[in-house]
């Protein structure tokens, strides 16, 4: 069964649907149709949800019936919108349109390739004398197999450390290591979900998260984040009324939007989620790029009391994308459970590669200060070139994470992206963020490469956004050979 929206539901997501109206000459009815149809664009309100009757939502809007039936009526025409008789409406996209959720993704090889589709930094200086002792180091383990499933004990226990002195004790035998966050993600979608089963996800997400969904065939349903991130109570909502099997949620710097999920709302979603049967799978890859010296919010898993969240997170966006070491904070039971399932796909993770992560959490201390001030440095350069060069853009400037979520001045993101590549610069357009055609107007553009390329790579966007605006020039050529 589709999750539905109430009125009042509905009515906070619509906010000040009306104010320009009068000045465009809007009748309210299209004013409001335009309005619920940028949202489901946008990935705010998510595919596959019912609409509240008519009735209702006027009341909720304080408008006659008659507006809103003309509305959902402009709706139905532009096909963003199904109804049946008895059945009510819920939104759609025109054409069932869908959108490549696969994540693959290809690094460029090309000297001059301008890459602002990966979030990832390069290696901090330390990780070469991380690994001069992780191989000194390595002797002692040699006279084994090399075999460890839950990963080396020194590394579960660093990781453990971690916790705590985020606030949350934990035991070495809550934490497994994996080959990264995704291989993490991966485990615990193979544990917990099953062909048909629904997860939950935020709008805007991390395409490999979905590509990762669609993988175990599980059955996605979205929930979308507004401008300032979730809203609270719609969320909990969703939880009680869709009841999936697992909602994967980013609360620290959500990639790509970098918004921070409030204390207060950590603080109910394990209840929510235990009472709807719902697992928390709760990604903390960016917990550690804080950019304001405050600390985020005590993690989920702080207020968990029936073993509902599985926290994962990794070495990959503090430290380095090439150290494949990621892991999965859970109950002893869980973890035990993981690892069965581990030992049937890829047995044991890297020892060297754990020895070398090891080494750099220790001193954490020194290298994540430091990536703080350069993540700090690259992404107050990227604010001042795009407001310089596309000042009709809008962002909000996160207080962590990596990228920024940009809201563009039209949903040309796919072509955008198309258009970049004559320019040599690549793109992650909003779809790749999304479900079934959403997003088109927005764009994420991380702040990794040095400032320099930044500002030339803001150059390049936008003189391909320039030629989008250019009448098309038809030109005849010979064409190509295809044997």
């Amino acid at each position: 069964m589709s999750a539905s929206l109430r009125g009042a539901q509905l009515a906070r997501l619509l906010g000040q649907w009306h104010v320009d109206a009068p000045r465009r000459n809007t009748p309210d009815y299209a004013a409001l149709a335009g309005t619920i149809r940028g949202l489901l664009i946008d990935g705010r309100l998510p595919l596959g949800v019912r609409l509240p009757a008519e009735r209702e939502l006027a009341t909720a809007l304080g408008i006659s019936r008659t507006t809103v039936a003309a509305a959902y009526r402009r709706l139905r025409d532009s096909g963003h919108l199904a109804s049946r008789r008895g059945a009510g409406s819920w939104t759609t996209m025109p054409g069932d349109a869908k959108v490549d959720n696969t994540g693959l993704w290809a690094p460029g090889t090309e000297p001059e390739m301008l890459d602002l589709a990966t979030g990832a930094l390069p290696a901090p200086a330390e990780l070469i004398q991380a690994a001069r002792e992780a191989v000194e180091e390595l002797p002692r383990y040699l006279d084994h197999p090399g075999y460890h499933p839950s990963g080396l004990a020194d590394l579960r226990a660093a990781v453990a450390s971690r916790y705590a002195e985020q606030g949350l004790p934990t035991s070495p035998d809550q934490i497994m290591i994996t080959n990264g966050v995704l291989h993490a993600l991966d485990l615990a979608c193979r544990l917990l979900v099953g062909a048909g089963q629904p997860a939950l996800v935020e709008s805007p997400t991390y395409p490999n998260a979905l590509a990762t969904l669609a993988g175990r065939r599980a059955r996605v349903l979205t929930f979308g984040l507004g401008a300032t991130g979730w809203d609270s109570e719609l969320l909990l909502e969703t939880l009680r009324q869709s009841r999936p099997r697992v909602a994967y949620l980013a609360p620290e710097y959500q990639n790509p939007t970098g918004h921070l999920m409030p204390q207060a709302l950590r603080e109910r979603l394990p209840a929510v989620a235990h009472s709807s049967g719902t697992e928390l799978v709760v990604d903390e890859s960016f917990v550690d790029l804080t950019l304001t010296g405050e600390a985020p919010p005590p993690p989920v898993a702080c207020f968990d009391r029936h073993a509902r969240v599985l926290s994962v997170g990794g070495m990959s966006k503090p430290y380095w994308g090439g150290l494949r070491v990621g892991w999965v904070r859970a109950s002893p039971p869980q973890v035990q459970r993981l690892t069965a399932v581990r030992v049937g796909t890829d047995i044991a993770g890297p020892v060297l590669d754990q020895l070398v992560a090891a080494r750099l959490l220790a001193q954490a201390a020194v290298v994540v200060p430091a990536r703080r001030r350069l993540v700090r440095e690259r992404r107050d350069a990227l604010v001042g070139a795009l407001r310089e060069r596309l000042p009709e853009w809008r962002f909000r400037v996160p207080d962590g994470g990596l990228s920024l979520w940009v809201e563009l001045d039209a949903p040309v993101s796919s072509a955008l992206a198309r258009a970049a590549e004559e320019y040599r610069l690549r793109l992650a357009p909003g779809p790749r963020f999304g479900v079934d055609g959403t997003l088109e107007r927005f764009l994420r553009l991380p702040f990794t490469l040095p400032v320099p390329e930044l500002v030339d790579a803001v150059d390049r966007l936008a003189a391909a956004r320039a030629d989008l605006e250019r009448p098309a020039r038809r030109s005849w050529e010979t064409p190509a050979l295809v044997a």
